[in-house]
């Protein structure tokens, strides 16, 4: 597996990235492309979407191809799918496949991102078997800890969206837990967004309650709007022991504009 690789100038990019400080804004320049990428990736975890894709557009322009090229595809590929575009983003992430070559990280980025895709698309036995897949590559070994994390959201969401629901909360608390020893807050908050869903759909509806109300407040705390957005939309489906009605669907629309704000364009449905 060829690495990203890093220097001690970007420790603050890829902590806005992948640790601690994701809710950090303005962001540092960016002085290669592995930067770049972080930069992106940070950016659209705060719902930066227009900054993200410019920064991804240039790092597929320094990376000819590659294990880089390739996260930055899935990367560009992810933003699409949080904004509702699927089917755009099933092609963004198969030529992700097709530029990661043998590297581990980048290949499991790409299958767990179409297996996101074809979960969106109602494709769900295509999304088990890309999620098979991506157990396969992890099965090798030498994978990031965030691809186990991932596989557990996905395979949660498949669940839910096939009336699993004691299966997605197994799944979904199996990603809390992989999340827990990692230093991605975002992704320790995303766990939490994941679980709180679980917890809705296998009727346990007040703990799912409560548990996305403490998330609603993570996510405003760290500015990770997408993820407040998504959050509070679950709120406004099963309603707020602590807000009316009226303000979780405030706090949802304003997210929403937010979004919209920095570059994101929604899908219609």
């Amino acid at each position: 597996m060829r690495a990203v690789s890093r220097s001690f100038s970007s420790v603050s990019l890829e902590s806005a990235a992948f640790g601690e400080c994701p809710g950090t804004w303005p962001l540092p320049a960016a002085e290669a492309p592995a930067e770049a990428w972080w930069r992106a990736v940070a950016a659209a975890g705060q719902g930066h979407y227009g900054q993200a894709y410019s920064e991804l557009a240039g790092v597929r322009r320094c990376e000819l191809d590659g294990p880089l090229r390739s996260l930055a595809l899935s990367t560009h590929a992810s933003l699409l799918r949080q904004l509702g575009w699927h089917g755009l983003a099933r092609g963004w992430d198969g030529r992700a496949l097709l530029a990661a070559g043998d590297d581990v990280e980048a290949r499991l980025d790409a299958l767990v991102g179409l297996a996101a895709d074809a979960l969106g698309m109602a494709r769900f036995a295509a999304s088990e078997r890309l999620l098979f897949a991506a157990r396969d590559v992890m099965a090798d070994g030498g994978h990031p800890d965030r691809a186990a994390v991932r596989v557990q959201w996905v395979s949660a969401e498949l669940a839910m969206a096939t009336g699993h629901g004691d299966t997605a909360l197994d799944h979904a608390r199996r990603g809390v837990e992989l999340a827990q020893g990692q230093r991605s807050v975002r992704h320790r908050v995303k766990s939490d967004v994941v679980l709180a869903a679980a917890l809705c759909c296998a009727g346990r509806v007040d703990d799912a309650r409560t548990h996305a109300e403490k998330v609603l407040d993570e996510t405003a705390h760290h500015g990770l709007i997408p993820l407040h957005w998504a959050v509070a939309s679950l709120l406004c489906g099963i309603g707020s022991a602590t807000r009316p009605d009226a303000e979780i669907a405030q706090i949802r629309d304003a997210a929403a504009k937010l979004v919209e704000h920095r570059g994101g364009v929604w899908c219609a449905r």
